[in-house]
């Protein structure tokens, strides 16, 4: 798939098919979260892979919002150290976008679908994932195989117009 595609083809995939994802086609996913910029190079994250039922459906309780993560067929948790201070927090927030972006496009181009969520329950987070003292789960992203169509070009996005949203040398 050309990039363009991928980046057409991406939407929020929450429900999923029982196909396992090859380690290889994970590990391409990752290698792309792991090649994402970072402020300073800092590169802040530290990626876990989630593949079993059980704690799949653990991690789940991480947020309301994350129930699809019982139902994928991996999960990764976007895990940073606790930030210094304010500054260093939205850096490290901009830092995980980008790399939840980009291993979203990566799986998107393999044909694999994705949904993110934030985390609220860090003692839930710390039990399922055996964090170390000190470091935070921030963002988890679903993957599988989608269960009601393939990836593809969307061709008529819900996205506001592109006059409005693009302004050329001034606003």
């Amino acid at each position: 798939m050309e990039t363009s595609d991928a980046i057409q083809s991406r939407r929020n995939v929450r429900q999923y098919t029982d196909e396992p994802i090859t380690r290889s086609d994970l590990e391409r996913i990752l290698e792309a979260g792991r090649r994402a910029p970072s402020s300073m190079n800092s590169q802040p994250w530290h990626f876990v892979v989630v593949t079993e039922r059980g704690q799949l459906e653990e991690l789940a309780k991480v947020w309301q919002g994350a129930g699809h993560v019982a139902h994928s067929a991996a999960t990764v948790g976007l895990v940073v150290a606790e930030p210094e201070d304010e500054a260093h927090g939205a850096w490290i927030q901009y830092d995980l976008g980008q790399a939840t972006s980009y291993m979203m496009l990566a799986a998107a181009d393999l044909g694999i679908g994705s949904g993110h969520a934030a985390v609220q329950d860090q003692a839930q987070a710390k039990k399922v994932l055996g964090l170390p003292q000190g470091y935070l789960l921030v963002y988890v992203i679903a993957f599988g195989y989608p269960a009601d169509r393939p990836l593809r070009p969307i061709r008529n996005p819900d996205r506001r117009p592109f006059d409005e949203v693009v302004h050329w040398d001034r606003w």
